[in-house]
């Protein structure tokens, strides 16, 4: 079976804005002929793609699981045709890419004007959340995560290193004191991100010890991580916080490091990831190499 791969395009943008015209119109096709066009492609694959009712596109179980294929051919069709010379040298469709908001609105945002007047006929759809999305499930092209990649259907590239550190705000240390040693930390209020599991910590001897919310005498839950940097700040107490987020703070004495011979056992690194493909498509590739280059070749946290 041949496949038309506009065709393919025109599914995988409209799995994309889910919207057929919109899509097509993205593509340079009439409302009509896009969906005459897909309607072709799930009689050639005997399968419907989209689920369309007279107020929405939906992706459908079918099309969901052929989303990635679609994706796949179509960056091998863009990789053969650069092989031999005859691939554009515009990088145009939409990119989806995930990543935490604490980190876009700190290293991300500012930047994305450089990238888009490098690439103006390319758009950027970002979903920032500390939440972390499902890759594959939200049809997302990339994805900075702050975690191990253990997942098989994914591979990465390394943009930083991602160090943890305890810190608290000088005027929360003056009233309740520094703890000495990570087992008095039980007599502090302690801030933990998203929920309560205790998090290693280990020592410049390989002490190791551990950063226990839930033993507490206080404790503060939050899921958004610029929220857990103002809470600190505030003086609600003793927090675990990536470098990136809280270094400025550190440099203007705002928040002092709490034990500061300790931090966080894990081998943490941010990833740039995305789906496991023969082939990375041109997008894909000149954004990572954008973030690392701005971003991961000189994190400025590390300065």
């Amino acid at each position: 079976m041949s496949l038309d791969t506009d065709a393919l395009r025109l599914f995988v943008r409209a799995a994309e804005m889910l919207n057929i015209s919109a899509a097509g119109r993205t593509l340079g096709m009439a409302p009509a002929v896009s969906s005459a066009k897909l309607a072709k492609l799930e009689q050639s694959l005997r399968s419907e793609l989209l689920h369309r009712t007279t107020r929405k596109v939906s992706l459908s179980v079918e099309g969901a699981d052929f989303l990635p294929f679609a994706r796949e051919i179509i960056a091998q069709e863009e990789a053969a045709l650069a092989a031999l010379g005859k691939q554009t040298t515009t990088i145009r469709g939409t990119l989806r890419f995930a990543a935490p908001s604490s980190f876009a609105q700190l290293y991300i945002a500012p930047i994305l004007p450089t990238f888009l007047q490098q690439h103006p006929d390319l758009t950027l759809d970002l979903r920032l959340s500390d939440v972390q999305f499902d890759l594959i499930e939200g049809s997302f092209d990339l994805a900075l995560r702050n975690a191990p990649l253990v997942d098989t259907s994914l591979k990465g590239r390394k943009l930083a290193d991602d160090r943890r550190i305890l810190c608290a705000a000088p005027h929360y240390l003056e009233t309740h004191g520094a703890p000495n040693t990570p087992a008095e930390l039980a007599n502090h209020h302690l801030i933990a991100f998203q929920n309560r599991q205790p998090r290693p910590l280990t020592g410049p001897a390989g002490e190791r010890a551990v950063f226990d919310p839930a033993s507490a005498k206080g404790q503060l839950i939050i899921d958004d991580g610029q929220s857990q940097v103002c809470a600190t700040l505030a003086g609600a107490g003793i927090s675990l916080n990536a470098l990136w987020s809280v270094h400025e703070q550190l440099k203007s004495g705002r928040l002092t490091q709490v034990l500061p011979n300790f931090e966080a056992a894990e081998d943490n690194v941010l990833w740039l990831i995305y789906p496991k493909s023969n082939v990375l498509s041109p997008k894909v590739r000149v954004f990572m190499d954008f973030l690392i280059a701005e971003i991961g070749a000189a994190p400025p946290w590390e300065v």
